[in-house]
């Protein structure tokens, strides 16, 4: 007998009992959550070197393993907390985590429809009714990413190379201030120069300028310019501002222009009458992206990108591979790495799949109004507390504000008073050129109470 055939060396590997105590674990942290504050539990002090250790010869001890692991998640931000509201969290949910957890332990191959048929017609299903959900026609097609930053980058590809083909020296992309850098490392990563990239400015309420958007176009083509894509917001990552999307549509319709709606963090909104009603003009994109991980309050890694016509994603990256030429494809089945850049890609569809089919769609859309009307009733507070102006008011559920006399400096100084009581976790970013304090409400565990609370808090910071 080898070394390489020790029958405990295999039975070692099986990790009797660990899934059970991970599970108990998790179901323990699930509990908990909701009243953890939403800061740093435990410094990370310490734990450093001995996380980034080696790994040794012999087995180690599962239980301390997981302890240590425990260790290091308390000693980051409590993004889980219903009171963290610095940025669009991830929520979590049990039940995505679950199908996570299926997803990893079953380990399909999910790309090639020969290899797990029935997991990519459960793939295919859920992204079909996603884009009935976002209005798309027959033939609109979606695949799952890791996040905005993927499908954006997907996107701009198959922009590229519907819109222009080879002809990328003198390209121009039109966006604005208030995109998500994604949109500006996509166009990198594609192989298109910083310099193509045109700001088209704002109206007062943070909206892209669609007449300002067409006089730029028609500059770019007078001067030799070949104008390609258009990228709008629904929702944007700062203020939650959905960009005028039917008058966009119309603009790249008429200067044939691709338009990509960012809906990463606005996108689950669409489940909502309110949020249809906000997000009119998305169904008229030939690309969007939704990130499951924020609006539908999946685990972090649950990105979605529709898109229009499925044939500008098959030319952009459909191709052949010699160790795949056994293989065929799935009759009405898509392969999904003809369709985006990844050919190993991981399951994500339980992630989404399983909550949506166990809760059922009221219970997210009820969640989601929830957030719509926390929103509404935070901005009315807070603007009518005679210390503080409030910013826009809020399309989807984020709400910015700012003392009413101080500058940059005393904004940020409230912010870190606020910070400091451990109650709330709240974030600041510049809106309209002016540093604002920031909070998302967006947990399914936030209600009224808890917000009231909070907005108390604030007041007493002041």
């Amino acid at each position: 007998m080898g070394p390489g055939d020790d029958p405990a060396a295999v039975a070692r590997l099986a990790a009797p009992g660990l899934v059970e105590e991970a599970a108990r674990r998790l179901a323990a942290y699930w509990r908990e959550v909701p009243g953890l504050a939403p800061g740093r539990a435990e410094s990370a002090r310490g734990l450093a070197e001995r996380l980034a250790a080696p790994p040794g010869e012999e087995p180690g001890d599962g239980e301390r393993l997981l302890d240590l692991l425990g260790r290091a998640v308390g000693a980051g931000e409590e993004t889980g907390s219903p009171r963290h509201l610095a940025y669009i969290p991830s929520a979590g949910l049990p039940a995505s985590a679950v199908g996570a957890l299926l997803a990893a332990g079953f380990n399909r191959v999910t790309a090639i429809p020969d290899l797990s048929p029935a997991m990519i017609a459960l793939e295919d299903g859920l992204l079909r009714w996603l884009c009935g959900v976002f209005g798309l026609p027959a033939g609109a097609i979606g695949t799952l990413q890791t996040g905005a930053s993927l499908s954006t980058l997907t996107a701009v590809v198959a922009a590229r190379e519907d819109r222009l083909g080879e002809a990328t020296a003198r390209a121009t992309a039109y966006t604005t201030v208030h995109t998500h850098e994604v949109a500006r490392r996509a166009l990198r990563v594609a192989g298109l120069p910083p310099s193509c990239l045109r700001t088209v400015p704002t109206t007062g309420d943070l909206r892209m300028d669609p007449a300002a958007a067409s006089r730029l176009i028609e500059a770019d083509r007078r001067a030799g310019r070949t104008p390609f894509l258009l990228l709008a917001n629904a929702g944007t990552a700062v203020s939650g501002t959905v960009d005028p999307l039917p008058e966009l549509a119309a603009l790249a319709r008429r200067e044939g222009l691709w338009l990509h709606v960012d809906a990463a963090y606005g996108g689950g909104f669409r489940l909502t009458e309110r949020g249809r009603r906000r997000l009119a003009g998305i169904e008229q994109a030939d690309s969007l992206c939704v990130d499951a991980h924020k609006s539908l309050f999946a685990p972090f890694g649950a990105g979605v990108l529709l898109v229009r016509d499925a044939a500008t994603l098959r030319r952009a990256f459909a191709l052949e591979a010699d160790c795949m030429a056994e293989v065929s494809g799935g009759g009405d089945l898509p392969t999904y790495s003809d369709l985006g850049p990844e050919l190993s890609r991981e399951s994500r569809a339980l992630r989404l799949w399983l909550p949506l089919h166990l809760h059922g769609l009221r219970a997210f859309r009820e969640v989601l109004d929830r957030m719509l009307d926390l929103a509404a009733e935070a901005h009315r507070a807070l603007g009518a507390h005679p210390a503080l102006r409030a910013g826009p008011v809020p399309d989807l559920s984020i709400v910015t504000f700012r003392l009413r006399h101080g500058g940059d400096r005393a904004n940020r100084d409230l912010l870190r008073r606020v910070n400091a009581t451990g109650a709330l976790r709240l974030g600041g970013a510049p809106v309209n050129g002016r540093f604002s304090l920031r909070m998302c409400l967006l947990h399914p565990q936030l209600d009224r109470s808890a917000l009231r609370e909070m907005v108390r808090v604030i007041a007493r910071a002041l």
